[in-house]
């Protein structure tokens, strides 16, 4: 078991997060005593899924301090108006978990916004393993849970691919040829944190540039990935328009991609510190409720800075480099974002490299990737 940082609800809530990623685990352990109803029984699924006023029914007369707990709550999104019944009409505490929000919408759970708190549980953190991790290792397989547990994990990270990414969300009908679907999620694992340029992975997957689109919503709705939007420091046209996507763990790129079998070439290794870094930072704005954006700076003449961060205090942009020497061109992008700038902005410079020393050179401070890491979730870097 591992400690989770995301903190125990008070009140009702809907937690989202990619399959296999612990919810359901920490659900049990954080609502022992709950009502539990998990909607992957199928005995259960069928019941509720002929009558969702079932679920009304059985716990309109239960204590109102005892917790309702629905685990996947996707799989019959009819359930939402009689979650809503409990607690408008019970004052229930009603705690869903979803691994896609993709049904969810038309079924109406911005209802709950006002009345249920909205989390989300992201693929264990270093903070999470007490910066007790191999980099090398964290890159090559992820940190989802079981990956983590395995002797082999790339045959668990081969099967999530091969199992729930393409078998179960075809047959959720969330798309309608799981061979096309497939060839897509190699083609984006492979251009992961890249500039996406839609058209291109529609050339390579053989489908429409909308059917593209739409294959990236369903990644996004069913959590497996974000955009990381660019940003424009003021108006202009100087700047790269394209958004930018990550998957969800470094392990799930590599088992879609078809490369988990092997070790990181040097080219993946950039790409995957960046991944890494992405994601502690996302968990990161997410379980201290900051709710800061996180966006990339990249002009047309090649100056970029991988994230970068505005706050209360400031701003903030970091450079990523997987190599163990820290070079003065990897500050140009910085030294340019600086300039962009408005005149005496607050900007915090930092590089995140794979060295074993802290550096300063000129305004950056250069950290190793485990420095970085603990001082991001000792609330040094971002507050």
């Amino acid at each position: 078991m591992y400690t989770r940082l995301l903190k125990t609800p008070t009140k009702s809530a809907f937690l989202a997060g990619p399959r296999g990623i612990g919810k359901t685990t920490w659900l049990r352990e954080r609502f022992p005593d709950a009502d539990f109803y998990d909607l992957l029984n199928t005995r259960l699924f069928l019941k509720l899924m002929r009558d969702p006023s079932m679920l009304y029914q059985e716990q309109v007369s239960r204590p109102t301090a005892t917790w309702i707990v629905i685990d996947e709550i996707q799989r019959i999104p009819g359930l939402l108006n009689e979650v809503h019944r409990l607690i408008e009409n019970r004052g229930r505490n009603v705690l869903m978990s979803s691994s896609s929000t993709r049904k969810l919408r038309p079924g109406g759970v911005n209802l709950l916004a006002a009345r249920a708190l909205a989390l989300t549980m992201h693929s264990l953190t270093s903070a999470e393993l007490d910066f007790d991790f191999e980099v090398d290792r964290m890159l090559q397989f992820g940190t989802m849970p079981e990956a983590l547990a395995a002797s082999q994990p790339e045959h668990y990270l081969h099967d999530y691919a091969d199992t729930y990414l393409t078998q179960e969300i075809f047959a959720e009908a969330l798309v309608r040829n799981a061979d096309s679907f497939a060839r897509f999620l190699e083609v984006a694992a492979r251009q992961n944190s890249q500039p996406t340029n839609m058209t291109s992975i529609a050339r390579d997957v053989g489908v429409s540039r909308n059917t593209v689109a739409t294959h990236f919503d369903i990644l996004k709705d069913t959590l497996i990935g974000g955009w990381i939007k660019p940003w424009k420091p003021k108006p202009g046209n100087n700047q790269l328009q394209q958004s930018k996507f990550y998957f969800c763990d470094t392990g799930i790129v590599r088992g879609l991609s078809g490369r988990v079998t092997y070790p990181p070439t040097m080219e993946e290794h950039a790409v995957l510190l960046e991944t890494l870094i992405c994601n502690e930072l996302r968990a990161f704005v997410d379980y201290s409720h900051l709710h800061y954006p996180i966006h990339y700076w990249r002009t047309y003449d090649g100056a970029e800075v991988d994230f970068v961060v505005e706050t209360r205090k400031g701003f903030i942009g970091i450079e990523v480099k997987s190599s163990d020497r820290w070079s003065r061109k990897f500050n140009r992008g910085l030294s340019r974002l600086a300039r962009e700038l408005p005149p005496r902005a607050q900007f915090q410079q930092i590089g995140v490299f794979g060295g074993s020393r802290d550096l300063k050179w000129d305004d950056v401070r250069v950290m190793p990737i485990k420095d970085f890491l603990k001082k991001l979730w000792n609330e040094e870097i971002i507050r």
